[in-house]
């Protein structure tokens, strides 16, 4: 499938019901507003495919950008690609999900996002925030810097309240994934959590509510699954 096959085929897929939500979740134009459940039934038929990805996400268009970060070959992501991509991650559900699921899965991903959370640019600063979450539900223990983590929970305990909208909320994603993930670092996560408290994030009137991390880390103990890491991220 070429980029224009492709574009034709979200075009024809789109939805201005889906559209208008998805505005007020924070997608940027250009879109045409096409299910996930459609978008995995292309990434099924392409796999994986690096250059291809490229192209997709290049078009700008946030339906384009999201399928783009389904079928990347993640290992083949090169800093410069990756940096591109968090620029370019305007839409939250790229700079929340999509780059970061690529980044997390990729030996560069931690290094950037280490960069990536100081940015001026919000988005920015979500991508490697959302990255680092990632990782962490990802990578055994052992492979971890377990040291740089620790001091990211206190970053986390400092500044969290006084950052910015979707920033707090990815900063509240990474406290989650660290106390849900790294056996050592739960209950430093769960006293932070605990410490925090409610976190006041305006979510452009939906009904979208930011989870309470003592209580989400809590649910993950009571289901058995605590510290037990993903296969994937992609969804």
């Amino acid at each position: 499938m070429t980029v224009n096959d492709i574009m034709a085929e979200l075009e024809a897929k789109g939805s201005e019901t889906i559209k208008s939500i998805l505005l007020k979740h924070g997608v940027k134009e250009p879109f045409f507003g096409v299910k996930v459940e459609f978008l995995k039934v292309i990434e099924k038929k392409i796999k994986k495919d690096y250059a291809l990805a490229l192209e997709l996400y290049a078009t700008k268009n946030a339906d384009a950008m999201y399928l783009a970060g389904l079928i990347a070959d993640d290992v083949l992501m090169t800093k410069e690609d990756l940096n591109t991509w968090a620029q370019q991650a305007v839409s939250t559900n790229i700079a929340s999900y999509t780059v970061p699921w690529v980044a997390a899965g990729n030996q560069h991903g931690v290094e950037l996002a280490l960069q990536w959370i100081d940015n001026k640019e919000e988005h920015i600063a979500v991508v490697g925030w959302a990255t680092l979450a990632g990782v962490v539900s990802l990578k055994p223990d052992s492979e971890l810097d377990l040291s740089t983590l620790s001091m990211l929970v206190k970053r986390v305990s400092s500044n969290i309240h006084h950052a910015r909208n979707q920033e707090k909320q990815a900063m509240n994603g990474f406290l989650i994934s660290v106390g849900s993930y790294v056996s050592s670092l739960s209950q430093e996560a769960i006293y932070t959590a605990n410490k925090i408290g409610t976190l006041t994030v305006d979510k452009n009137g939906t009904a979208c509510k930011v989870p309470l991390a003592a209580e989400y880390i809590k649910k993950a103990t009571d289901k058995g699954s605590l510290n037990k890491k993903k296969k994937k991220l992609k969804c």
